[in-house]
């Protein structure tokens, strides 16, 4: 095969395979934010305010337990803010647990988060 046409094929190769790369990783990230939309759109909206007390202190709201790309994940009060990641499946949960986490589970107390979250890491 001539130098020309070599060049010609590893270039047209490398293109070939960067267009599929680019392809899975735009696709991989689709999926990813629909599936966070479509966990942020099935945990029920609720009243989210804090209680302002005397001083500077806020009343702690509690921790909501969910699932995210098919791991617990613990929300805090807003439902927004991602409070701790576990390396937990939510596949090896009882099923009655997982029908929990897969609605929004509220913890109002981190001793309770902890105590929850330590039943089932191990």
């Amino acid at each position: 095969m001539k130098p020309r046409y070599c060049i010609g094929f590893f270039a047209g190769v490398f293109l070939l395979v960067s267009a599929i790369g680019i392809g899975y990783q735009l696709s991989y990230k689709f999926a990813l934010d629909r599936q966070q939309a479509r966990v942020e759109s099935e945990i029920p909206k609720q009243n989210t305010e804090s209680v302002t007390t005397k001083g500077e202190a806020t009343k702690n709201e509690g921790y909501y337990i969910c699932e995210l790309h098919g791991y617990v994940v613990v929300y805090l009060y807003d439902k927004k803010t991602i409070f701790e990641v576990t390396n937990i499946p939510l596949t090896d949960l009882p099923e009655e647990v997982q029908e929990e986490i897969r609605g929004a589970k509220y913890m109002e107390t981190e001793e309770a988060l902890y105590g929850f979250l330590e039943n089932y890491s191990s």
